[in-house]
């Protein structure tokens, strides 16, 4: 009995450990986004309790493959970063043998519910996997890695919508936009903690090639685009008038993100990623629900 209560709190402790190492809670930030996507298949498809389980799912495999693989990718270099170095693998927490074994089981959960949607769905799931992959090494060779995550981000509401409806539309294309511009935005605020590393180490990024008050203008303007974004979806949706009182809202979260973090002082990064983005993107699927429910 007291092996079994051990054995059942090593297991329950090494959960808590891969879902840090993956930031299961971050996938608040997409999670939304697609089942914003969701919504707007309802206006010409049917959509099953069946259906809406298997793309959680596979979006889960999908996410928890790609932090997996982006862990394993960049254990090195995380190990030389003082602020990384804390990371599950560099701190030996977790093995990469483990995380490998962590990462194949999640990929084999995107493909197997990849599969129970259509045939599309399976084969595409593979292609999926690459690009998602392949960001972890983009920091590299390019700065404009933080717009390859966005856009790998915004492939979410796509992927629902080819599962369900077949060919995009523009309001689908709209909303992957949207969320690549936030993820973008953000990304470029989170890595300026990193410049001097990464100046140091030859990685590339936005701050680390052209400064943290160039990486703030930027990291603005896409937030500017991804509201933009947004309200375009209001007339091509045909979304009710409420839609739009959510939209000023997040331009409002967008704008105090930008208050709490600046150039001079980015010691509440934490907050803006943690809290804001995340209440950001749950206000886009209330957004669009809401707008949905009150359209045409």
């Amino acid at each position: 009995m007291k092996n079994d209560k051990l054995s059942k709190t090593g297991m329950l402790a090494k959960t808590v450990i891969y879902s840090r190492m993956i930031k299961l809670s971050h996938t608040l930030f997409a999670l939304p986004f697609a089942l914003s996507g969701l919504v707007l298949t309802l206006r010409e498809n049917t959509v099953t309790i069946q259906m809406a389980c298997w793309i959680v799912l596979a979006m889960t495999g999908a996410r928890s493959a790609a932090m997996g693989f982006n862990r394993i990718a960049d254990a090195g270099i995380d190990a030389e970063n003082p602020r990384t170095a804390i990371r599950e693998i560099p701190s030996g927490t977790i093995s990469k043998k483990e995380a490998l074994v962590f990462t194949i089981l999640s990929s084999a959960l995107l493909v197997f519910s990849a599969s129970m949607l259509s045939e599309i769905c399976l084969w595409l799931s593979f292609p999926l996997l690459l690009f998602l992959f392949f960001y972890s090494y983009t920091k590299r060779f390019t700065w404009l890695a933080h717009i390859y995550l966005g856009f790998a981000i915004g492939l979410a509401p796509v992927a629902v919508w080819i599962a369900i409806a077949g060919v995009p539309d523009i309001s689908i294309i709209l909303l992957a936009l949207a969320l690549m511009t936030h993820i973008a935005g953000f990304d470029i605020l989170y890595s300026c903690q990193d410049t001097g590393f990464d100046r140091e180490k030859n990685l590339f990024s936005i701050p680390a090639r052209f400064g943290v008050k160039k990486a703030f203008l930027v990291s603005a303007l896409l937030h500017i685009a991804a509201v933009s974004l947004l309200s375009l979806l209001f007339f091509t949706a045909g979304f009710g008038g409420y839609y739009f009182i959510f939209i000023v809202i997040i331009a409002i979260l967008y704008i105090i993100e930008h208050r709490i973090v600046n150039p001079d002082d980015i010691t509440h990064i934490d907050i803006a990623f943690f809290h804001i983005n995340s209440i950001i993107s749950v206000l886009v699927f209330f957004a669009i629900l809401t707008g949905y429910l009150t359209g045409n």
